[in-house]
C-alpha cells in the first residue's frame, strides 16, 4: 500500500455501519463510540428532528399525531435520503463534534446494492461531514469482525443476518468468490410474527411487541422445552386492548418461511462454490454474524440444512462494525479490501 493512502486515515476516521434496525460508529483509536437503533422522531408539521436512535425508538408506537417516527432505511438500503442524512449527522455530530476536522469513513454496504443504492449513502456520508469514503462489503466487514482468516488460500463462509438483508460470502485470498444478498432479515421475522398473530388470534400488535416476541420465545428449529410468553395487543373484532399467551413452537411455525428464504441462499451459494473451496468448507463450516444470528437455534437449524459446522462468531451484532473498525485501525494490512467511490 501506498504511503499515500496510509496517511489518509488518521486521526478521527470512521467507520460506520448504517443498518436498517441499528447503526453503529467506530472511531479510530476509541473503537465503538456507537450503537443506536436507526429511528428518527420528526415534527409532523414541519419535518423537524426531534430524536434519532434511542430515544426515538423508545417513541415507536406511543407518539400523537404531531410526532413522527421513522426508519431511513428499509432492506439494507435508503429510502429516504433526507432522513438518512439528518439522522447520520445528528450521530457523527455526537461522536466528532469539531467541523474543522472532517473524518473521512469507511461504509458497509450489502453484497447486492445497486450503483445507484450505494451512492444514495456515500452521498449522505459527504454531506454529514466527511471528507472522503470508502465502500466496504458487509459480508467482507463481518469476516474480519468474526475473525476469520479472509487472506488466506483457504474459503471462509459467512452469513450474515441483519435487520434489512441477510448476506452470504465465500471469502478466499482476501476477495468475495461468491455472495448473495437476500433482502430478508430479522425484521421481515418481526414481520412474519405481527402477521401470523393477526391471522391466528384476530390481534393486532405493534413493532416492538413483535420484537419482543421473536426475542422471548423464537427459534428456528424445536426446542427441546416449550417456552411462552404473554403479548398484548389490539383485538380487531372489539378494537378493545387482549392478552394472548403464544408458545415457541406457534411462533416458529409463523417465521418458518422467513428462515427457508435464509436457507435458502446459503444453499445457492454453495451449491455455485468451487469444489476445492467447497472442501476446505466441510471442516471449516460457517460463522452466523449479525442480530439474526441470536435466534434460538440458528446455527442448529444452518448445520441441518448444510451438513456443515456452523458456530454463531462472538458479539455477533457488532461483528460488521468490528470488521470495518479494523480498515480504519489498520489500513496498511487491509488497503486492497476498501473500494474508493467512483464520481460521475
Amino acid at each position: 500500500m501506498s504511503t499515500r493512502r496510509s496517511t489518509r486515515l488518521l486521526g478521527r476516521d470512521l467507520a460506520v455501519d448504517l443498518g436498517t434496525a441499528t447503526t453503529l460508529v467506530h472511531q479510530r483509536g476509541r473503537g465503538i463510540v456507537l450503537d443506536e437503533p436507526t429511528v428518527v422522531a420528526l415534527d409532523a408539521a414541519t419535518g423537524r428532528l426531534l430524536a434519532a436512535g434511542t430515544p426515538a425508538y423508545e417513541m415507536v408506537g406511543r407518539t400523537p399525531a404531531a410526532v413522527l417516527t421513522r426508519r431511513p432505511l428499509s432492506d439494507g438500503v435508503i429510502t429516504d435520503a433526507d432522513l438518512t442524512e439528518q439522522m447520520l449527522r445528528h450521530f457523527v455530530s455526537r461522536v466528532s463534534p469539531s467541523r474543522l476536522l472532517r473524518p473521512q469513513m469507511v461504509v458497509c454496504v450489502p453484497s447486492g446494492v445497486t450503483p445507484v443504492e450505494r451512492r444514495a449513502l456515500e452521498d449522505a456520508a459527504i454531506r454529514c461531514g466527511a471528507r472522503r469514503v470508502f465502500v466496504l462489503e458487509e459480508a467482507m466487514a463481518a469476516a474480519i469482525g468474526a475473525d476469520l482468516p479472509v487472506h488466506q488460500a483457504s474459503a471462509c463462509l459467512v452469513v450474515d443476518i441483519g435487520g434489512g438483508t441477510t448476506d452470504v460470502a465465500v471469502i478466499s485470498l482476501g476477495g468475495v468468490v461468491n455472495a448473495r444478498s437476500l433482502r430478508v432479515g430479522g425484521n421481515a421475522v418481526d414481520e412474519a410474527v405481527v402477521a401470523g398473530v393477526k391471522a391466528r388470534h384476530d390481534l393486532l400488535l405493534g413493532e416492538r411487541s413483535a420484537e419482543h416476541i421473536k426475542l422471548t420465545v423464537g427459534a428456528a428449529a424445536p426446542l427441546p422445552e416449550v417456552l411462552r410468553t404473554r403479548v398484548r395487543g389490539r383485538d380487531l373484532s372489539t378494537g378493545l386492548p387482549r392478552t394472548v399467551t403464544l408458545d415457541s413452537t406457534e411462533v416458529r411455525e409463523m417465521v418458518e418461511p422467513v428462515l427457508a428464504r435464509i436457507v435458502e441462499v446459503v444453499v445457492e451459494v454453495l451449491d455455485l462454490c468451487p469444489p476445492e473451496l467447497a472442501g476446505d468448507l466441510v471442516d471449516r463450516g460457517a460463522v452466523l454474524t449479525g442480530g439474526g444470528a441470536l435466534l434460538r437455534a440458528m446455527d442448529q437449524r444452518l448445520h441441518r440444512e448444510l451438513g456443515l459446522p456452523v458456530r454463531v462468531a462472538e458479539d455477533p451484532q457488532r461483528a460488521v462494525i468490528r470488521g470495518a473498525g479494523a480498515c480504519v485501525e489498520d489500513v496498511g494490512a487491509l488497503d486492497r479490501l476498501l473500494v474508493t467511490p467512483q464520481r460521475w
